[in-house]
């Protein structure tokens, strides 16, 4: 992955972290910087599994790679939610 594809899994990323967060349903204890990271993991982990799928590049808009991409950021966020807590 060049630079420009870390910067842009970066933008894509926060953007991600917040859908994942609307996807998630009820009110979450998870901040706005976490959000953000979750974003981030959940891009480029979502990446590398539709790039392994075979769906990274299409014509168009990757519909099936964004929806890999906010899956992994619902779970992620729930998951974070869920251990935040049991505190």
């Amino acid at each position: 992955m060049e630079i420009s594809g870390i910067i842009s899994a970066i933008i894509i990323g926060i953007i991600i972290g917040v859908l994942g967060r609307l996807v998630v349903p009820g009110r979450q204890h998870v901040g706005v910087l976490l959000t953000i990271v979750v974003g981030i993991v959940a891009a480029l982990i979502g990446a590398a599994i539709a790039s392994g799928l075979g769906v990274a590049d299409t014509n168009g808009i990757d519909w099936i790679e964004w929806l890999i991409q906010i899956g992994l950021a619902a779970v992620g966020i729930a998951a974070l939610d869920r251990s935040r807590a049991r505190r």
